[in-house]
């Protein structure tokens, strides 16, 4: 497992409206990446995967429009491993 603090912040495009995703979570090759974010509009914090989200519209980079994000609110969300860390000592 990876978890990686972005700087600068990632806009990205949620669910829930604009966004800027502040740390990525990487747990391995079997699991989408979770972004946390945190919302434009109401400074909610959340994670989303990666088929959530979308990059912002970027003229420059060719990205001049935005494919919608169909049911992505509601699709299953795969578990994540837990993992009990044992006492020390």
């Amino acid at each position: 497992m990876a978890v990686t603090q972005l700087n600068p912040p990632i806009p990205m495009s949620t669910p829930k409206g604009d966004a800027l995703a502040h740390v990525m979570i990487d747990y391995g090759p079997e699991y989408h990446i979770l972004w946390v974010c945190f919302q434009d509009d109401t400074g909610e914090c959340w994670t989303w995967q990666n088929p959530q989200i979308r990059g912002p519209k970027n003229v420059t980079m060719g990205r001049t429009s935005i494919t919608p994000i169909a049911g992505a609110e509601t699709a299953p969300q795969r578990p994540l491993p837990f993992r009990t860390v044992e006492p020390v000592g």
